[in-house]
């Protein structure tokens, strides 16, 4: 299931829910009760905004067999 980030229309809390996506559209805020939450779009966990080094490949040396 993925988690989705949510704030509250009524009170402004922020808060994670860990739901199905068919259920991703009804959060209830934890804080003050209300359903008026809207899902916020999130950074993915783990993004650094920095491009990934390319694989070492056999014949670098990399594998310890070359």
């Amino acid at each position: 299931m993925p988690l989705y980030e949510y704030e509250c229309r009524a009170c402004d809390k922020r808060f994670d829910r860990l739901v199905s996506a068919a259920a991703a559209d009804d959060a209830e805020c934890p804080r003050c009760g209300a359903s008026e939450a809207r899902r916020l779009i999130s950074v993915i966990a783990g993004m650094t905004g920095r491009a990934a080094a390319p694989a070492p490949v056999c014949g670098q040396g990399a594998c310890g067999n070359c």
